[in-house]
């Protein structure tokens, strides 16, 4: 009998940890889809809004910007992304901060000129008067 409790209990556990690791996660989640949305229109109040004042956002070229040059590249169409699809992506939550990994594969037009993105891309939001906020993102191209 003492084998069936301690068996209930510790699943139990598991099911709360895991419904509280999802809570956490899901307002990140939510803050993802909301900047792979500013990047396909080029919102700028919304880029400007989602990124920290103290972003590091680096290329898979190596190019690194801050946020007024990332907002600028993607508001201004410099940068311009038609379409971007997320796969793979995974969320870990450590008190106010973010790691996000996925994959993205996206339609581009920069400069007049039609190309395609596939790259790996990580993530480090901060949790930011309440609010998340991209902190860090570094692309990698995957390798074939």
């Amino acid at each position: 009998m003492k084998k069936i409790l301690l068996s209930l209990a510790f699943a139990s556990l598991c099911f709360f940890t895991t419904q509280a690791q999802k809570k956490k996660k899901e307002p990140v989640a939510s803050v993802v889809a909301e900047l792979v949305k500013a990047m396909e229109t080029g919102d700028r109040t919304t880029l400007e809004k989602l990124a920290s004042d103290h972003l590091s956002y680096g290329h898979s070229g190596g190019h690194v910007e801050n946020k007024a040059e990332f907002v600028e590249a993607i508001a201004s169409g410099t940068s311009d992304f038609l379409t971007i699809d997320i796969s793979k992506q995974s969320i870990d939550v450590t008190g106010k901060n973010a790691i996000v990994r996925h994959q993205l594969d996206a339609k581009t037009m920069d400069k007049g000129k039609p190309g395609e993105a596939h790259l790996n891309v990580l993530y480090v939001f901060r949790k930011e008067n309440g609010e998340w906020k991209m902190l860090a993102r570094q692309a990698a191209k995957i390798l074939k």
